[in-house]
């Protein structure tokens, strides 16, 4: 098949959404998270993990890497897929961002031009100034099988907002 047969020109009437990533990277039982400067148009002095948007010329998984390293120029191992979230913000474009999580070699982060990175425990996550799905997101990221093995099982979720600008998050049932 080639290029003019994907139909990626019939894009009249058509939802688009701008693909970005998100990333959670744990060290122990510490996540960084990035703590987004007052000066920011998107999420101001907000925590939320890193990431953005891919390349044209990459898939979601180099992306993500891609950024954790230019965020934080940390060696991370374990990187792993955990989900889709379809965002629609009401625009005529929405989000579609892909989720992942990875682990740390080290502590020692380079800080990142988008804000204040720090290593947070886990159990102290809530008590910042988080975007505000993330205190929907967290618990996912880090469930667990009853065995103690981390949740294998990517989440796919769709988020849109309400007549009061309230988030609505709604996860699709993929049992």
């Amino acid at each position: 098949m080639g290029a003019k047969q994907q139909g990626a020109d019939a894009t009249t009437g058509r939802w688009l959404t701008i693909p970005r990533t998100l990333c959670f990277i744990t060290h122990g039982d510490d996540v960084l998270l990035l703590k987004r400067s007052e000066h920011k148009r998107i999420f101001p002095g907000q925590y939320n993990g890193l990431g953005g948007h891919i390349e044209r010329d990459e898939d979601p998984l180099t992306g993500a890497i891609r950024e954790m390293q230019e965020e934080t120029e940390l060696d991370v191992t374990n990187v792993r897929f955990r989900g889709i979230i379809h965002v629609d913000a009401g625009q005529s474009t929405g989000i579609m961002v892909f989720v992942f999580s990875a682990e740390a070699e080290s502590r020692n982060f380079t800080d990142s031009d988008e804000g204040t990175l720090e290593w947070i425990p886990r159990d102290a996550i809530y008590d910042l100034p988080l975007v505000e799905d993330l205190p929907i997101l967290i618990p996912r990221l880090f469930e667990t099988e009853p065995d103690g093995s981390p949740d294998s099982a990517p989440f796919f979720a769709h988020t849109s907002y309400d007549a009061d600008d309230e988030l609505i998050m709604l996860f699709a049932n993929t049992d």
